[in-house]
């Protein structure tokens, strides 16, 4: 029988999350197909330095999905200051969410959305002016439920 949503618990992410949140964001990309196992490993020692500082700083706000003790799910968002652009003549805020991951024998459970949920009420609690996210194809369906539309984003190869 299926865990019921009751049994997780969302909880906030702090500075000595950082080793956490690394290993997701490699196992995120590793599953997507982006990077190797190997890279996989690359991308989690260089990650957690990073974000550590960026916790510290308040510039990565972060949440996880707790399943008794053990972290089942996470995602956060990167904040940046904003310069003033058309529709926000001051400078403002922008929320990139990053990192949405859920552990494989917890997917399908509503984990995602319900990160995405926390997220994207944190954005409107501080008045973010801007959310946007990169989606892979397996997540665009829920961002495209929450309200999300693709834009014109380019990115330069090397």
């Amino acid at each position: 029988m299926p865990d019921s949503p009751d049994e997780y618990v969302v909880r906030r992410a702090g500075v000595a999350d950082a080793p956490l949140i690394a290993r997701q964001r490699a196992l995120m990309f590793r599953d997507m197909g982006s990077i190797s196992a190997d890279e996989s490993e690359l991308l989690r020692k260089a990650a957690e330095p990073w974000l550590a500082g960026l916790l510290s700083h308040g510039n990565y706000i972060g949440w996880f999905v707790m399943h008794g003790d053990s972290v089942v799910a996470g995602g956060g968002i990167l904040v940046w200051e904003l310069g003033p652009y058309p529709g926000c003549y001051r400078v403002g805020r922008w929320g990139h969410i990053v990192n949405l991951y859920t552990e494989p024998v917890h997917r399908r459970r509503g984990l995602g959305r319900r990160l995405m949920n926390t997220m994207l009420d944190w954005c409107k609690a501080t008045g973010m002016d801007h959310v946007t996210l990169s989606a892979s194809d397996e997540g665009r369906p829920l961002y495209e439920s929450l309200g999300f539309v693709p834009t014109t984003d380019m990115k330069l190869l090397k």
